[in-house]
């Protein structure tokens, strides 16, 4: 298929823009997915434990309320320890490609040509480019090319320990409020409908966000999270009748 220059201009595509900030926008919005499906099925696993051993509702909430602040502290902690390390590893080698750029200036420049002609430019055209590049941005341009940063786009720990504390709070409250709240009778059933439900979303959710395939995403969700329910409900069962 032939493409005519002339008609050809410099820009995103009108159906795929490219903005900044797209780093960041990525990594909380992950962290809420993962945190609400952590909340869904860690909690879910509580208090269907609970309710297998026993019938009283007191018992029940007590116990979903304790996995949900727990788990929320705990998502919420595990995510800015993570991405506080991530970070820091990215500010250091920011700093070291500073460095190098002040005190070995040709160096860097060669080295940048050389990505460029390893993607499939002439060495002419390479050098050109990455000259271009190092005028108009040295520092975006070399990390970008050798390290895969953007400096204006660092990933924020607290942004990632928020969305994770804020949707496994939101997730957790689902199976929690749903099995508090439906008569003693129907709680199990209609918890494990609830919770099925939500998991299919968080499922699908994942996948839009990773750009994959939703289904399998969906049905591994939602397989790991009514393998767990059965697994603690098993379990409260068996020591709540041995036990009480």
């Amino acid at each position: 298929m032939s493409v005519d220059a002339t008609e050809l201009h410099a820009g995103p595509h009108d159906d795929e823009p490219h903005e900044g900030g797209l780093n960041n926008r990525l990594n909380w919005l992950r962290a809420g997915v993962l945190g609400a499906n952590d909340g869904i099925v860690s909690t879910a696993g509580i208090v269907m434990g609970v309710a297998g051993a026993t019938t009283d509702r007191g018992s029940i909430l007590i116990a979903g309320v304790a996995g949900l602040t727990a788990g929320a502290l705990s998502m919420g902690a595990g995510e800015y320890v993570s991405v506080s390390t991530q970070r820091d590893s990215e500010l250091a080698l920011l700093d070291k490609e500073r460095r190098e750029l002040v005190e070995e200036p040709q160096d860097e420049l060669e080295e940048l040509a050389g990505i460029y002609v390893g993607k499939g430019l002439s060495e002419d055209l390479a050098l050109q480019v990455a000259e271009q590049l190092t005028a108009h941005d040295a520092l975006a341009a070399h990390a970008e090319a050798e390290l895969g940063i953007d400096p204006d786009d660092i990933t924020s720990p607290w942004n990632a320990a928020f969305a994770s504390t804020l949707a496994f709070t939101l997730g957790a409250l689902l199976p929690l409020l749903t099995i508090s709240l439906v008569v003693a009778d129907a709680r199990v059933w209609v918890t494990v409908v609830a919770v099925t439900l939500a998991l299919a979303l968080t499922g699908w959710a994942s996948a839009a966000f990773g750009y994959g395939a939703s289904r399998p995403a969906v049905v591994r969700n939602v397989v790991g999270g009514l393998f767990a329910m059965g697994v603690t409900y098993g379990i409260g069962s068996v020591l709540g009748t041995h036990i009480g």
